[in-house]
């Protein structure tokens, strides 16, 4: 309790004794006693409410303890799981399943709303390293597409289903960019594709023109089950930026074990 500005309230000493005359001495008593804890007087003698700052209020101040994404002990990278973690705890994904695309491991995470792994695989990743496409590249024939340019964008994409210019089964990722995620396709050999998802070498599964492709079996019963009743999110993580600067993302740190307990509503003057 803080009663260094507080001051007692001028008194006319004949006016005090006739409320004491008057059988009103409690009421005095009283005044000086509730007006320093609930009130005060301003200048024409009116009581005001007091400004009072409630702190820790039981209802209200204990920290939501920290939700963390469930990996199944599955292994990650620091950046995969800072940013599943960060998803779990914020709800950024509003409820939505996600996938994580780690561009610098060539691997997707799969989850489901509730931030729990449903699956993770190897992925074939864009040709070029870099976290933005190029402008208007969507629109322009993948003959004209140079090396440098094939690129997976980084960022947070809210994706759903669709159909590619051949009408295969895709999720578009960003499709004014023509990125999507699909089915790996083994159409040229002297690319070997499928052999580039069982090596253990990363850097052989920056291949495609920009898209990500996943094994089959797994795009069809993992990716396709996810998107079939409404979108998702996907997050790609970058390579060349920050990944805080990208998804305006925290670290989420275990809750102390010896917190102290919060006690009553404390009023601070």
């Amino acid at each position: 309790m803080n009663f260094r500005n507080f001051r007692l309230p001028e008194l006319d000493p004949s006016s005090f004794v006739a409320s004491v005359r008057d059988g009103a001495l409690a009421g005095a008593v009283i005044a000086l006693l509730v007006f320093p804890l609930t009130g005060w007087l301003s200048s024409d003698g009116v009581a005001q409410a007091s400004p009072a700052t409630h702190v820790g209020s039981p209802a209200n101040s204990l920290p939501s303890p920290p939700r963390f994404a469930d990996f199944a002990q599955e292994s990650a990278s620091p950046d995969a799981r800072h940013v599943a973690n960060w998803v779990a705890h914020s709800r950024d994904n509003s409820d939505l399943d996600f996938i994580i695309v780690d561009k610098k491991f060539a691997r997707v995470y799969v989850f489901d709303d509730q931030a729990r792994l449903r699956g993770v695989t190897p992925v074939l990743l864009g040709a070029a390293p870099g976290d933005h496409s190029v402008a208007g590249i969507g629109s322009r024939p993948i003959a004209e597409i140079r090396l440098d340019e094939r690129t997976t964008p980084a960022g947070r994409f809210l994706a759903q289903r669709g159909k590619n210019a051949s009408l295969e089964d895709v999720i578009w990722i960003d499709y004014e960019a023509a990125v999507s995620m699909h089915r790996v396709r083994a159409t040229d050999p002297a690319e070997r594709r499928l052999e580039r998802l069982e090596t253990a070498s990363v850097e052989d599964n920056r291949i495609s023109w920009g898209c990500i492709n996943v094994p089959v079996a797994f795009f069809e019963n993992i990716v396709q089950p996810l998107f079939a009743q409404r979108r998702a999110l996907v997050y790609v993580l970058p390579e060349v930026r920050p990944v805080r600067e990208v998804f305006g993302s925290y670290d989420v740190a275990p809750a102390h074990p010896h917190t102290a307990a919060v006690g009553p509503a404390v009023v601070i003057w």
